[in-house]
């Protein structure tokens, strides 16, 4: 006897997940869009350092460019809430994909156009030295419409710079 609930991952006829290979996929086309396609995160340096599974990071190094304070050689404030909102930004965006394992990476790209970032607090806790620097985020909440993140940005000492929550819109 056939269920008449056939929707489900798994049941004939039902949506089927993304493969391994459609994932990896995925996970080197954002890696591509986020890392080169996306002018300013190339020009600021940032690199995915972790995609799957866990908590996004997202990495770069200090360079004179990035300094705000000349005297100190401390990275701009700038520079640290972009961090951090597009740290969230992946982190919603990885969420997306998980919500939607039987999209290929065509259409969770697509998802992608209509995220954007409602509302970024930023707390800078530390002043931004370091050679190095790490971000990462989280998804708290993610909703049909909006979608909430908590990121930290650390040097390469550990300490913690800034925290940042924000809200994005995902539809």
């Amino acid at each position: 006897m056939v269920s008449p609930i056939s929707d489900q991952a798994g049941d004939a006829g039902g949506p089927q997940l993304r493969s391994g290979e459609e994932q990896q996929r995925l996970l080197d086309d954002i890696t591509t869009l986020f890392e080169h396609r996306i002018s300013f995160n190339e020009f600021l340096g940032f690199r995915i350092q972790q995609l799957d599974p866990g908590p996004i990071r997202i990495g770069f190094q200090m360079r004179p460019e990035l300094i705000g304070h000349y005297l100190f050689g401390r990275l701009h404030g700038g520079v640290i809430s972009s961090v951090l909102d597009v740290t969230g930004g992946l982190a919603v965006m990885m969420g997306i994909a998980g919500f939607h394992k039987e999209e290929n990476s065509e259409q969770i790209l697509q998802r992608f156009s209509r995220l954007a970032t409602i509302d970024l607090r930023v707390d800078y806790l530390r002043q931004g030295i370091g050679k190095e620097f790490l971000a990462e985020a989280e998804v708290v909440r993610l909703g049909r419409r909006v979608a909430v993140c908590s990121m930290r940005l650390r040097n390469d000492e550990q300490t913690l710079i800034a925290t940042g929550n924000a809200n994005y819109i995902v539809s």
